[in-house]
């Protein structure tokens, strides 16, 4: 029998999987606007959380993916706000 022992940061890492994951679907079912702020957070806090799990075993291209995913929903939390605070102009 096999047994699998699990660190905090290796559950850090399986929600933040989820969250990348939940969102995604959310979004491919039509319950979940790619520009709304919550699909944005959902990736925002997903990539943090599988970095995190890097600490067990470091991986360099897992990083710089997660790393750039972060990047990226940053960017779009950035650029919603903007275009919110434009139309309320």
């Amino acid at each position: 029998m096999m047994s699998i022992e699990m660190a905090w940061y290796d559950w850090v890492g399986i929600v933040g999987t989820l969250l990348i994951l939940g969102g995604f679907f959310l979004l491919q079912a039509g319950r979940m606007s790619g520009n709304g702020l919550a699909y944005q957070l959902m990736n925002l806090l997903g990539a943090a959380g599988i970095l995190v799990s890097l600490l067990g075993k470091f991986n360099v291209s897992v990083f710089v993916l997660e790393l750039a995913w972060m990047l990226v929903s940053g960017y779009g939390i950035v650029r919603g706000i903007r275009l919110r605070r434009e139309r309320q102009l």
